[in-house]
């Protein structure tokens, strides 16, 4: 698809490089409208968000004041968790804090950690990943030719959330995921974070290793964890007033945090996999829908969303040294790269998978979930 052949949304950026993308008839696209339903679902009325929140707070404290930690929450060192952290401490939470070191974190990721959990006194545990398993894995979703190269990791931090929850009789998850930041990101262009089955076999086709130690859990212990454990997953920050650039300000004024280049650019793999490989491959620009979700939320304008697309994810000293550094730590020659990036695109269709069973249980359990805990009215 040439630059003239593709059609972008009149309301936000997000275009026809999502190939599920629907436009009415003012151009506005898909995604803007299904913004609108995710942010309507949260009371408008700040008094009453304060209101759910606190009695949210109430009831952590209640069901965790005998233990050692009241609730749980992952750490990368981005803005979303750095700022969960300092907002349930704040509000008088004891938290454990969670980090999944998969051999790819950036400096920064590792000195924002470490020195905000010291400034904030929060416990954190660490799993680091096998790293020859991992990279193993890593390399089989090159190989697979999958733009789902991300979801081996967002899949063991889950796993190791809800492990350390269930071992540590904590009812409570606390995470990053917000609406406001979050919200917009086309099914096509990432899937399967949470499908087991999807990522032991890609992994079995054509990786090197067997997963013996690779945090995971099944459709059976995801209902487990969600249906009988009554594990609680909350993204807190969709009920507090979370302004981007607001937020970056309190958490370097107040934590001596360090900001990214980009969304997610705590992990080098990452800033390599949304920089060069998803545009450069697949033409997914995942800044479309981050930049997008901000332009629904009134955080940007659309002018300046496009300023920013203007120039390319990854270029110049970065992208060279993100080559040389990811190409030696997965032992490919640039050649094997190069045939890798030439194989026929394909997507989690191709493979064995139970992407809709996972949707149909998640569309059951969230809403009654959120009702229950009074994070969502029940007329909604």
């Amino acid at each position: 698809m040439t630059q003239e052949e593709i059609r972008i949304c009149t309301q936000c950026v997000m275009d026809t490089t999502d190939p599920l993308i629907t436009f009415d008839e003012n151009g506005v696209c898909n995604h803007c409208r299904e913004f609108q339903t995710k942010i309507s679902r949260i009371p408008d009325n700040p008094k009453q968000r304060r209101e759910i929140v606190q009695d949210l707070i109430n009831r952590i404290k209640n069901e965790g004041k005998d233990k050692e930690y009241d609730c749980i929450i992952g750490v990368s060192g981005g803005v979303d968790s750095t700022y969960v952290a300092y907002y349930v401490k704040g509000m008088g939470l004891r938290p454990l804090a969670i980090h999944v070191d998969n051999g790819w974190n950036s400096e920064f990721a590792v000195n924002n950690i470490k020195k905000c959990l010291k400034k904030l006194d929060i416990d954190l545990f660490t799993e680091v990943l096998n790293w020859n398993e991992f990279k193993g894995l890593q390399k089989a979703f090159l190989r697979a030719s999958v733009p789902d190269g991300e979801i081996p990791t967002d899949h063991a931090i889950m796993a190791t959330l809800y492990k350390q929850a269930d071992l540590r009789n904590i009812s409570y998850i606390i995470t990053g995921g917000n609406i406001v930041t979050e919200a917009i990101l086309p099914t096509s262009w990432s899937s399967g974070h949470r499908d087991w089955r999807y990522i032991n076999g890609i992994n079995k086709s054509f990786g090197d290793h067997h997963l013996t130690s690779f945090p995971h859990y099944s459709f059976f212990e995801l209902f487990k964890y969600l249906f009988i454990k009554r594990l609680k997953v909350v993204n807190i920050l969709d009920f507090i007033d979370f302004n981007k650039a607001e937020i970056m300000k309190i958490l370097k004024k107040e934590l001596d945090w360090t900001p990214y280049p980009a969304k997610h650019y705590e992990s080098i793999y990452t800033r390599f996999f949304q920089g060069y490989v998803l545009p450069t491959k697949f033409g997914y620009d995942k800044r479309k829908a981050h930049l997008s979700t901000l332009i629904n939320s009134g955080q940007i304008t659309r002018i300046e969303a496009l300023r920013v697309l203007s120039d390319p994810p990854l270029t110049g000293q970065m992208l060279e040294e993100d080559m040389d550094f990811v190409l030696k730590k997965f032992d490919f020659t640039q050649e094997e790269f190069e045939a890798i990036m030439a194989l026929p695109k394909k997507s989690i269709n191709d493979f064995p998978n139970n992407y809709s069973i996972f949707n149909f249980l998640l569309s059951i359990k969230a809403p009654v979930l959120l009702r229950k805990i009074g994070l969502i009215p029940k007329d909604r």
